[in-house]
Parts: C-alpha cells; sequence; structure tokens
C-alpha cells in the first residue's frame, strides 16, 4: 500500500449513536471493562453465488490504529446531554486495547463462518462495530462482484470503470481498491493508484472526438500526442463507417511511419458483439491483427458472458457503473454479533442469539476457522468452525458433518488443514504485517482456483461445506437446548 486514505481523516465518530448510548451504560452498569468476543459473519452471498471475496482488512486496521476522541468530540458529546461525566473521561483518556482477528483479503469466504473477530473490553469491542462493518462489508461486496465479471471474460482483462458513478468518492476510491483484488487489471480512478498502487488506465471520451472538426483530425490528434499506447475511441458517429476506418487510418499515417503499432480500439455503445466482429475483420485486412478491441457501456457478468458465447472478438472490458456499484444486489449483509463472555478467571461463557429465522441463530464461543485441502488435487474440501483451543491434524482422519443435518458426515483423510483467521491486533497494539495489494490480487486468483468448478459457477452453485467441530456443535445444540422455552 503506497498511501492511506482514511487515515488521513479522523473517522472515529463515524459509529451508530446507539454504539455510544450502549457504551455509557455499559461503563455505568459495571461492565466497561468486561471482556467480550464479538464475530462479524455473512448470512447470504450476493447475486446467488457459491463464496465472496474477503476485502477491506487494510482499511480496518487504520481505522483501528487512529482511534482518538478530540476535544471537539467529547464536547459534541457533552451537549448531547445523555452522556455521564465519567463516560466522557473515559473517551477523552480512550486507548484502544482489544485483540482482532480477521481472514486475509483475498481469501474466498462463506456465509456462517466468522470473518472478523474481536476480543476486548465491552464498551470499546462494541464501539467499533459500525466501521468493522462498514470496511469489510463494502470492499468485499465490489471485490466479490468484480471477480464474477472477472471470471466471465475467460482471461480477458476487465478494467474497472466506474468511479463517476460510484456511491460517493470514498466508494470509488475503496470500489477501485476492492476490484483490484477481485481481479481488475486496473482503474479510471487516478487517486487509487496514487494510494495504493492500482494501474490507472484510460482512453478517450467522446468529447475528444467532438472538441475537434472531424473524427479523423481527433485520432491524429491523440495518436501524434499518445503514440505508444494508442487505443482509439470509435463510436462517437458511426463504428463501423467512419471509427474504425479513421482508426486504420490513423493508425497508417501516424503509428507506422515511427515504428509504433495501435494499441486498439474502444466500442462504448450498439450491438459490440456484432460490432466487434466486423471490426476485427477491418483491423485484420489492413494488417492490424495485434490491436486489441476495448468494450464498455453497462457491462456486468451476465452480459459478458452472452457475448463472448456468441462469438463477440473482444480482447478486454471497461466496467463501471454495475461493477462499482454491485447494481444487481448492492448490500453484503454482513453481521457483528456477540459470541461470548469472559469471566475474571479467563473462563469464556458462550453467548447466542436465538431467532424464529433459523438463519439468523448465532454460533456461539471464541473460535477459529480452518479450511481443508485435498492433498492430492489442491482443492478445499470444507471449511469447519471449532472451538479456538481446537486444533485440526494434518492428514489424520477427521470426520466432518452438515451442522443442520448431522447425519450427513464424511471422514476426511489425505489432507491439509490450514487456519484461515490472522491477528491483526494484540491488546492494542498492532502486529498485522501489510501486504503489497498486487501480491493480494495473485493471493486472490489462486484461493478461487483452488475452489470445485460447482461451487464457481453463476447459477446455482455447489453449496461450499461449513462444519462446525463436533465440540462447538455440542456446545452450540446445548444453549439451544437450554434457551428453547
Amino acid at each position: 500500500m503506497k498511501g492511506s486514505f482514511c487515515g488521513e481523516k479522523n473517522l472515529t465518530m463515524l459509529t451508530d449513536f446507539y454504539e455510544l448510548t450502549m457504551a455509557n451504560g455499559y461503563l455505568k452498569n459495571g461492565f466497561g471493562n468486561t471482556m467480550c468476543y464479538f464475530d462479524m459473519f455473512y448470512r447470504k452471498v450476493p447475486d446467488g453465488g457459491g463464496f465472496a471475496i474477503m476485502a477491506g482488512v487494510e482499511q480496518l486496521v487504520e481505522y483501528l490504529s487512529n482511534l482518538s476522541f478530540t476535544e471537539e468530540d467529547i464536547e459534541y458529546l457533552r451537549s448531547k446531554k445523555i452522556f455521564n461525566k465519567e463516560f466522557l473521561e473515559y473517551l477523552k483518556n480512550f486507548q484502544f486495547q482489544c485483540d482482532v482477528w480477521a481472514i486475509p483479503e483475498g481469501t474466498p469466504i462463506f456465509p456462517g463462518e466468522p470473518i472478523v473477530t474481536v476480543r476486548g473490553p465491552a464498551i470499546q469491542a462494541q464501539f467499533i462495530e459500525t466501521m468493522v462493518l462498514l470496511c469489510i462489508n463494502h470492499q468485499s461486496l465490489i471485490a466479490t462482484k468484480t471477480n464474477r465479471i472477472v471470471r466471465a471474460a475467460q482471461g480477458r482483462a476487465v478494467m474497472e470503470f466506474g468511479s463517476r458513478r460510484a456511491q460517493g468518492f470514498d466508494g470509488a476510491v475503496y470500489g477501485a481498491r476492492a476490484a483490484y483484488i477481485g481481479g481488475c487489471a486496473g482503474t479510471a480512478c487516478t487517486i487509487s493508484d496514487q494510494l495504493f498502487g492500482v494501474p490507472a488506465l484510460g482512453t478517450m471520451a467522446h468529447s475528444w472526438v467532438q472538441l475537434f472538426d472531424s473524427e479523423y483530425e481527433a485520432f491524429r490528434a491523440y495518436a501524434k500526442e499518445y503514440p505508444q499506447n494508442c487505443v482509439l475511441l470509435v463510436d462517437t458517429y458511426n463504428v463501423l463507417k467512419s471509427g474504425v476506418p479513421n482508426a486504420i487510418k490513423v493508425f497508417n499515417e501516424v503509428l507506422v511511419p515511427q515504428g509504433f503499432r495501435p494499441a486498439g480500439i474502444r466500442i462504448d455503445s450498439g450491438d459490440i458483439t456484432y460490432l466487434s466482429r466486423k471490426a476485427r475483420m477491418m483491423l485484420d485486412e489492413a494488417g492490424f491483427e495485434d490491436c486489441k478491441i476495448c468494450a464498455s457501456n453497462s457491462l456486468d457478468e451476465y452480459i459478458i458472458r452472452d457475448m463472448l458465447v456468441q462469438g463477440a472478438k473482444v480482447d478486454s472490458f471497461g466496467v463501471g457503473e454495475r461493477l462499482i456499484t454491485s447494481s444487481s444486489e448492492p448490500v453484503f449483509g454482513g453481521v457483528y454479533k456477540l459470541v461470548g463472555v469472559e469471566r475474571e478467571d479467563g473462563t469464556v461463557i458462550p453467548k447466542i442469539k436465538i431467532s424464529e429465522n433459523v438463519a439468523k441463530i448465532t454460533t456461539p464461543c471464541f473460535k477459529s476457522v480452518w479450511r481443508l485441502f485435498d492433498q492430492e488435487t489442491d482443492k478445499a474440501i470444507a471449511d469447519v468452525i471449532t472451538m479456538h483451543e481446537e486444533t485440526i491434524e494434518d492428514g489424520k482422519p477427521y470426520t466432518i458433518f452438515d451442522p443442520n443435518h448431522i447425519w450427513k458426515r464424511k471422514t476426511v483423510e489425505n489432507f491439509r488443514a490450514v487456519p484461515l483467521m490472522t491477528q491483526l491486533f494484540e491488546g492494542g497494539a498492532c502486529v498485522y504485517t501489510p501486504r503489497a495489494l498486487g501480491a493480494i490480487r495473485a493471493y486472490c486468483a489462486a484461493q478461487v482456483d483452488s475452489l470445485w468448478e460447482e461451487v464457481t459457477r453463476f447459477e446455482n452453485p455447489h453449496s461450499y461445506y461449513v462444519d462446525l467441530s463436533q465440540k462447538l456443535w455440542d456446545e452450540k445444540n446445548r444453549l439451544l437446548s437450554e434457551r428453547s422455552y
């Protein structure tokens, strides 16, 4: 990461107001320093997919590393006239003391499993809920949508072009970062290159072409200015009758004499499948077989997939609004729930939330998440959520079972067990080592490749197994039985 965006602003007060009223109440009722355990998890994969992509961890670390209440913050809260003096004094001397774990960015994640775990004083662990959810929900949503689009492109480059349609400037900046993790080749958002190293890419707008007296003059001027990376937008007037012919003319007159080859043309409207096929023929006949064709214009994974099935001759895609807003399903439903309370002797008392909606019943206890990989294929077999102190030994026969249909059991043997959670903070001190964004992107691609194709398909994907250890299932079942009134 080259720079920080949220770290330049004090976002401490970006929290739901009830986090503050609860924190005030915790202190007044003697729970202020009670050690609590909270999990963030999500319940449903966006777009009916088989998995999501973890993202936003770096920004969560930045936020937690810069928590502090200013005098202005304290005065604002005092003006509300509902917070007691002791609580305001606590905030004035605030020092973050939590332990925090998270699944690394770029990792495929599944419903129900902890993706962030926080252990700390009740006031603090409760207070940070809003930003934990905000950081992870937003970027995980965009990384997940991007990965679907990138997989639909079947190896062709996808560029994020959505800044102007993003939900605010933060959505554009962090959306571009998340899109790069999900597999985009680059972004149109310049500041995301400056801050995070996401390659900034771009060609020209229709206004460039319109500003000149003719399309030919516009292309010629651009080619003279950028001969080493000349990509011309050919749909301002007529793709096949003027755009492509004028592009070919300029390639021959400006680029070839200087020893350059055209980088490409871009088509942004019309029947792109048809137009790309015709344009490909025209370029090839003119001797520009190496000239790439880029398509843009309100694309998503389904349109891209259909275009390729129909024979579109497109080498790369610029995807904007439907990626940066995940418009088909613009909410990543991560939640943050209390799962345990620690006594003074260190004993953790499990906590569970029960609902008539079975999907909203939480899994109690301080937990770990493991991913089992087949030693022969290197494919992921299942995830197992265990009690924190449990371990899963590589290769030793281990029985997994569906926690909702416990008669469905399978004993796995030739596997390696990988713990997924990594610690970010210990006692409030950051112990996280940042990773280069390019490394996160490469890791994401490799981890998605470890999933079976049945899990990655767009429609009716196979349900990947997220199981509970026997010990954890027993504890959850015990609490359910005790609380069944």
